[in-house]
């Protein structure tokens, strides 16, 4: 009787500790957490509640913010699209690679398939991976016959599955592609892309306006798609084509079916949104909503999508085993392309907050952008002014699974991204249309460059100038004061530290 009793005592005990086992797993302590990346595309610093933004309210990005890592000197790599996702995925500096530059829809891939990436760092840790949303980093090897399967691109590089629009709204092709087939293509009226010429009896916004519903500001003149004139001519494929103003929905119907059939095993999700990015077609629901015109719409249908994908997170079971990196791939912008009162409606906001530049300047509100990592119930709210970056990602996610991988640039921030930390990185090396800048503690250096001080498009300051800027961004959050003429020791020091890194041939005016 004493025998048995013992037994059950002891069986008793092993149950205990199994259910301690498992909810210590589930917790996401032991257990591998889901990871999902949402990226925003031209999203600025003050283009969000949590930031300082007055005129918008976004409380469901907010909530990364309120009851996450929230970081002010959080970076992107560089001031334009296509480098800073090399740069994220990679774990390399975009400036690194000469082709790392705004790419057109029809551009080879930039990433080499022997390179080393995030999605393959997670998938030799026995992760799902995916990609739902804007790609802009090239596809196939040159000339693609975009009626067969294209290859190489994302799956090529480490995500067992691609939904993706290959470059950006703006630009041809018009349409989704999944695993490197066209979703939806209509054999019989196969698609063709060129970035040289235009195809006969085709459309342009520049020969036809009247047939434009959107009116092109610069460059964005080529084929008209629903409307809009585009970057590109394209033929063919009436059926393949997007609808700008469902896009967002689609994407968000695309990562919510992801989690739903892979649940049950940990995955990696990289949901690249295509807001604010132009040209800015928010869904009817949205339209006006923001009273800051098609800008301020869209990103609150952005606020929405992502509001609703984490019900899903929830609705599944999830949530509270899934890191959760929000940030965006460069600073603001507002005219890039088309007419759509993004100045004219702007008011009281300011999309880049109290810091000076915006997307392609060398000025902090280039590569500054919001950056928050939420894990519910794992990380306690925290406000850090740790320097993080972009390219962080890939070393840091390599700790958290504890899987070797190739570093490069890339340097392990996770003690910071999870808040235990308020340690981050010693310095930066930042780029904005293959010119760099340097950033340690709270110094920047903008080293002298020719070319123009405003993006003449965007009405956005470069950066560049003929002369040495130096500023300290604690004193000057605004970059107004350039102390390079009264303070030339730290001039010399900062620059002898880039140069070490950079190299000495990074300037195009003569020494």
């Amino acid at each position: 009787m004493k025998l048995k009793n013992i037994f059950t005592f002891l069986l008793f005990l092993g149950l205990l500790s199994v259910q301690a086992q498992n909810k210590k797993a589930l917790s996401g302590v032991e257990a591998k957490p889901n990871i999902v990346v949402i990226y925003l595309d031209d999203l600025g610093y003050g283009d969000i509640s949590s930031y300082g933004a007055t005129e918008l309210q976004t409380p469901n990005i907010d909530v990364f913010a309120n009851e996450g890592v929230k970081f002010t000197n959080g970076y992107a790599t560089s001031a334009t699209c296509t480098p800073s996702r090399y740069g994220l995925l990679t774990g390399v500096y975009p400036w690194r690679n000469a082709k790392a530059r705004i790419l057109p829809g029809s551009a080879p891939l930039i990433i080499s398939t022997k390179q080393e990436t995030l999605p393959k760092m997670l998938k030799r840790a026995g992760y799902q991976t995916a990609i739902v949303g804007k790609w802009h980093l090239g596809l196939g090897s040159g000339n693609v016959n975009w009626n067969e399967h294209i290859t190489p691109g994302p799956n090529e590089v480490g995500f067992d599955d691609a939904y993706i629009l290959a470059a950006t709204q703006d630009r041809t092709p018009t349409v989704y592609i999944k695993d490197g087939f066209i979703d939806g293509l209509d054999p019989k009226d196969p698609v063709f892309v060129s970035y040289k010429k235009n195809f006969d009896g085709e459309p342009t916004g520049l020969d036809n306006p009247e047939l434009t519903t959107m009116k092109w500001h610069h460059g964005h003149n080529n084929s008209i798609v629903n409307g809009i004139p585009r970057i590109g001519y394209m033929k063919g494929g009436e059926a393949a084509k997007w609808s700008d103003v469902d896009m967002a929905d689609h994407f968000l119907e695309k990562a919510q079916a992801y989690v739903r059939t892979h649940k049950s095993k940990p995955f990696f999700l990289y949901y690249a949104l295509q807001q604010p990015h132009v040209p800015r077609t928010p869904n009817p629901r949205f339209v006006g909503k923001s009273k800051l015109g098609p800008r301020g719409d869209v990103i609150l249908e952005a606020d929405w999508c992502i509001g609703e994908f984490m019900k899903t997170l929830k609705e599944e079971g999830v949530l509270e085993n899934t890191l959760i990196v929000f940030s965006s791939d460069n600073g603001p912008v507002l005219q890039d392309g088309y007419f759509d009162d993004a100045i004219e409606k702007l008011g009281k906001h300011a999309p880049a907050g109290k810091l000076r530049g915006g997307k392609y300047s060398l000025f902090d509100a280039g590569t500054r952008v919001p950056f928050m990592v939420y894990w519910k119930g794992t990380i306690k709210p925290k406000e850090s002014k740790a320097l993080v970056c972009q390219v962080d990602l890939l070393a840091s996610f390599a700790k958290l699974v504890n899987e070797k991988a190739d570093m490069s640039d890339s340097e392990n921030m996770l003690p910071a991204l999870l808040g235990k930390s308020k340690k981050g990185r010693e310095n930066i090396v930042l780029e904005a249309g293959g010119k760099t800048s340097y950033r340690k503690g709270d110094w920047v250096l903008i080293p002298p460059y020719k070319g123009e001080k405003l993006s003449w498009h965007s009405l956005v300051e470069t950066g560049v100038d003929r002369e040495f800027q130096l500023y300290n961004l604690k004193k000057d959050v605004g970059q107004t004061n350039n102390l390079a003429p009264s303070n030339p020791k730290m001039v010399k020091k900062l620059l002898a530290e880039f140069e070490a890194i950079r190299g000495k041939d990074y300037s195009n005016i003569k020494k």
